[in-house]
């Protein structure tokens, strides 16, 4: 049996010896360098975890996603949170912005205490605190005699701002998040450098991000050298500082155009055409603009100084302290002005506070849904007291991740009570919310967390039987467009769905 052959080929015994290959022992050398690079990267994550969990102002679930992050993926946990785990502004920016803010004066302004719209106006004491609620943001008290007109479609709005620059005397202040170099946004580029060669003061803002294709186009150029005076809104600068200058995304997204101190524009509409070409998959955009007229109109052109002055040497306080407030018969009205530089959980507060006043019906159009706890408690919780609640968003996000995120609050909603429309026919850009045919707010504001802590926001919130009663008809459009999810819809979504909505809605605290 000794000159058997093994398994492997060779003599078992005092055959042929098996080879047998090891890896070589790993050096001192590298031991002690894997070991320094597991100690730095403990130390750099110990470094953003701390950062997370020390940073004021922020929810828990926040909190949670990003060490979750950190902890995961240490290396790329650790620069996203570089560019995107701060929501601060630089504080030379806060500091500008907080000096103009108190250098202008506020039109309408006597004193800081909080004006009781209740006593003042006599409004029902369920929609007066609403108003309080606004003063506390921005300081601009609630101001009578104002009116208002809502604009047919995106061409109307910009037709109509179109003649109002050609009617201007004095000044016309501009603030755009986008502005494409299309139809609409050309014509009101000519219209400004129409104005401005016959001696009317232009001044522009255009956020730098959004609008970058305008920017750095000849069109920007052609403006400057008729004469408007233009700013890159929130300029983005270089990559490598924007971990040292605040997140790259928090963006200026006010809508404001304010003309002699006479006429102001308040919406969601952006100087573009509705076809939107950036996005011309999801057109068309649709959208919803007021031109108003009386105090509110001071407010907005408050709102704007305040801008101007943070990115600007020049000084806009006489444009106000000489402006008189045209009083006449009109609607209790208010601008509400967030961003990072004036408090933080404004908008959310706003949104909360109306959601709370509702006695009888809440209809609320949005494009983006992605609410904090404490609005999606409150929606739920005004379909359970009764409150007729609905809730149309578009069925096709031009952001899927809003689109996913949006889905998994629906069962909730749902099962609470609420009414969800999905619009089929373009994207519903409109953001707007009225209350018991009474309370009307519209402006730029969406209902998810970009605008609660990221971005510059502009509205402007009235109680008004009649201009509500337009704008709920307009909501109504949308809504017998729209079709209708049902909680047996969602029920009987794969589950795979379901996971991949609710994984989404994960990082909507962290995006």
């Amino acid at each position: 049996m000794q000159g058997q052959t093994g398994t492997s080929g060779g003599k078992v015994g005092g055959g042929v010896k098996k080879h047998r290959h090891t890896l070589p022992a790993p050096s001192g050398r590298a031991i002690k360098w894997s070991w320094y690079a597991a100690g730095i990267t403990a130390a750099v994550q110990a470094v953003f975890i701390s950062r997370a969990l020390l940073r004021p102002h922020r929810e828990p679930a926040s909190r949670v996603a990003w060490v979750a992050i950190i902890g995961a993926v240490p290396a790329l946990g650790s620069i996203a949170y570089l560019f995107l785990g701060e929501t601060n502004l630089t504080p030379e920016r806060v500091l500008r912005i907080r000096d103009a803010m108190k250098r202008l004066p506020v039109p309408g302004k006597t004193a800081d205490a909080l004006v009781d719209a209740e006593q003042e106006f006599g409004l029902p004491p369920r929609l007066a605190p609403l108003f309080r609620v606004g003063q506390s943001i921005s300081g601009y008290p609630p101001m009578g005699g104002n009116q208002a007109a809502l604009m047919a479609d995106a061409d109307a709005a910009i037709d109509a701002m179109i003649a109002d620059i050609d009617a201007a005397h004095d000044h016309v202040h501009v603030c755009f998040y986008i502005w494409l170099a299309d139809h609409n946004g050309l014509k009101f580029a000519e219209a400004l450098m129409r104005a401005a060669r016959r001696g009317v003061v232009c001044r522009v803002m255009a956020d730098d991000l959004g609008s970058r294709r305008l920017i750095h186009s000849g069109h920007w150029a052609d403006m400057e050298q008729a004469g408007v005076r233009l700013v890159r809104a929130l300029p983005l600068g270089s990559l490598l500082m924007r971990p040292f200058r605040g997140r790259f995304d928090m963006r200026n997204h006010r809508k404001i155009v304010v003309i002699d101190n006479r006429v102001t524009y308040c919406g969601s509409q952006n100087c573009a055409d509705a076809a939107f070409r950036v996005k011309a998959k999801y057109a068309p955009w649709v959208d919803l603009v007021a031109r108003f007229e009386g105090p509110v109109v001071l407010q907005n052109q408050h709102l704007f100084a305040t801008d101007w002055m943070a990115h600007t040497n020049e000084d806009l306080t006489s444009l106000l302290a000489s402006a008189k407030v045209h009083e006449g018969e009109g609607f209790v009205a208010q601008v509400i002005g967030t961003s990072a530089a004036v408090r933080y959980a404004a908008m959310p507060e706003t949104f909360v506070s109306i959601m709370y006043s509702a006695a009888r019906e809440l209809t609320i159009t949005t494009p983006y849904y992605v609410p904090d706890e404490p609005i999606q408690a409150a929606l739920c919780a005004a379909a359970r007291r009764g409150v007729k609640t609905t809730l149309t968003v578009p069925k096709r996000n031009d952001s899927w991740i809003v689109a996913g995120a949006s889905r998994s609050y629906y069962r909730e909603l749902l099962e609470a009570g609420v009414k969800i429309y999905e619009y089929p026919h373009g994207l519903l850009h409109t953001k707007a919310m009225t209350v018991d045919g009474r309370m009307t707010l519209i402006g730029s504001a969406n209902l998810d967390r970009r605008s609660f802590d990221l971005n510059f926001e502009n509205n402007i919130q009235l109680v008004d039987d009649a201009f509500t009663a337009v704008i709920r008809d307009r909501q109504q459009t949308y809504i017998d467009e729209s079709e209708e999810v049902t909680l047996q819809d969602v029920v009987k979504w794969r589950k795979s769905r379901v996971i991949w909505n609710n994984t989404l809605a994960m990082i909507g605290p962290v995006l």
